[in-house]
């Protein structure tokens, strides 16, 4: 499982909070946390600045009270407590695996199931809404597809396709 880690295990960038312009990046790699900052000014003497770095080890970041108040200030709540997370070791191996392999495991749920999925977080709902997905839906759970419908998907979407033609709603399999 680790060969699926890479030598940045996160990385986010947003603009400060108003009224700052300035620009941040968190990046977590394997061994510490590096916060970038680019200040954006429009003064003249303050044009061309260097960014400012601050590089730290996972265990002093898990430590470092005021640096986790900067990082929840610039990012929120949510990358503050996923960057601990990192920083204790703890990975979501789910998340890294390829879109291929990910589609395989999906061709296994069922829909109702992938729906449910697809809340987890921004990646899961993008591969739960992609084309492929729902292409590996109809093609491999629609009995009725044939190839003459290949056409149809093509022009109006297989997930469109799919609920148009192929999904029936729980009232209509009770009347």
């Amino acid at each position: 499982m680790a060969s699926l880690l890479g030598d940045h295990l996160f990385q986010f960038s947003d603009q400060g909070p108003p009224p700052s312009k300035d620009f941040f990046q968190l990046i977590v790699s394997r061994n510490e946390v590096i916060l970038t900052s680019w200040t954006i000014s429009v003064r003249l003497g303050c044009r061309g600045a260097a960014p400012k770095q601050q590089k730290i080890s996972h265990h002093d970041f898990l430590h470092q009270k005021k640096l986790q108040r900067e990082v929840k200030a610039l990012f929120g709540d949510r990358i503050l407590e996923h960057t601990k997370l990192l920083c204790q070791g703890k990975f979501d191996y789910l998340e890294r695996l390829t879109d291929d392999i990910l589609l395989k495991i999906l061709a296994n749920l069922e829909l109702k199931d992938t729906t449910q999925l697809a809340q987890v977080s921004q990646r899961f709902r993008e591969i739960c809404d992609s084309e492929k997905f729902w292409e590996q839906t109809v093609r491999n759970g629609c009995a009725d597809f044939t190839r003459d419908m290949e056409g149809i998907a093509g022009a109006m979407g297989w997930r469109k396709m799919f609920f148009t033609f192929f999904h029936t709603s729980g009232r209509k399999g009770q009347q």
